[in-house]
């Protein structure tokens, strides 16, 4: 047989090889029932041959594509910008990779997305997904129950309310308070904090952990809080508010790094000096922000490639069949000191 003339088929590799059709395709799938001398003979005659695998006959066999969707519900300009989603989407791809599997990203920008979203998952285009949908009242986590498709979730249930799910999240409580017990042990009085928007579950986590472990009245807290939406310009903007409500304010625990350093921005404008008069403590140590900011931020660490691992993990049982109760894994998270505080 000529070369390149047409594409070798297994029927083609079982005739050079001197075997039948069933061992030649039982040889090139890694059975443990053919022996060493059939495989070794199937698998040189494979190379001589330049024979590959049809790809798209064998997923009719195994239902398996070999590819997983990688499900971003956020509007395109916040996946683009933000610092987390760029580790995550290469998290994503590195372990999807390391076990064989394609990845494919889906952005769901807004509610118009999400028939369209649910219909491509549906349609056997993917074994399974990996879903970032943090928001309250995001359509998008109630529609995809309803398919028969493994899924995992990065992040908690946004309402808290939707069951029988598998997620993974970080301890986004605890983090706080790791944040605001430093600060506290720094003798830090007036401890104020940047929310990121409170439609989502890991920013009301960490406002709660901010709230109970500054130990104030509601009144007090209030004063104390005011609210971005995670990104550089509204920490900027919530630290001139907070700054203007309490000129007294000596630290600030931002639920994020980039608002983080959009406070470190207002309070450079304002003439304070961090931290001799106004410390300040972020969250998610993405190293590149948090260590190229004026002063390097002392922030709160996670880890999104873990995170992915941990998601990739539960989706490949769920893919292979196995039946794991559903439930929110929380990873640990740990304070990075820095010059900020």
């Amino acid at each position: 047989m000529t070369r390149g003339a047409t594409r070798p088929t297994l029927e083609d590799v079982a005739a050079y090889a001197g075997v039948s059709r069933s061992t030649a395709s039982r040889a090139l799938n890694e059975d443990a029932y053919v022996s060493s001398r059939a495989r070794e003979k199937v698998l040189d005659a494979a190379r001589e041959l330049g024979y590959s695998p049809n790809l798209a006959a064998r997923s009719l066999v195994t239902r398996r594509t070999n590819a997983i969707a990688l499900v971003l519900s956020e509007p395109e300009t916040k996946v683009l910008e933000d610092p987390y989603f760029a580790e995550i989407v290469r998290g994503a791809f590195r372990q999807l990779s390391s076990v064989g599997s394609q990845m494919l990203m889906m952005l769901v920008d807004s509610r118009e997305d999400v028939p369209g979203t649910v219909r491509f998952l549906e349609g056997g285009h993917v074994d399974g997904a990996l879903v970032f949908a943090a928001h309250r009242g995001d359509p998008l986590p109630t529609a995809l129950r309803l398919l028969r498709l493994p899924m995992v979730f990065g992040g908690g249930s946004p309402g808290g309310a939707i069951r029988g799910l598998h997620m993974v999240d970080f301890d986004n409580v605890g983090g706080a308070k790791l944040a605001v017990e430093h600060l506290l042990s720094l003798g830090r009085k007036r401890i104020g904090t940047i929310t990121g928007p409170l439609d989502q579950r890991s920013a009301v986590d960490r406002l709660a952990g901010w709230r109970t472990t500054v130990g104030l009245g509601d009144r007090a807290t209030a004063r104390l809080c005011e609210e971005g939406d995670f990104t550089t310009e509204s920490g900027e903007r919530a630290m001139a508010r907070l700054l203007a409500r309490n000129p007294k304010l000596d630290a600030v625990f931002a639920a994020n790094d980039p608002m983080a350093a959009g406070a470190l921005r207002a309070l450079h404008a304002a003439g304070r000096r961090v931290p001799e008069d106004v410390a300040v403590v972020g969250f998610d140590d993405h190293r590149g922000l948090a260590e190229a900011t004026n002063p390097p931020l002392t922030t709160v660490h996670q880890d999104p490639r873990e995170q992915v691992r941990q998601m990739v993990l539960t989706l490949q049982r769920l893919i292979e069949g196995e039946n794991p109760p559903p439930r929110r894994q929380v990873l640990p998270v740990s304070l990075v000191r820095r010059a900020s505080a």
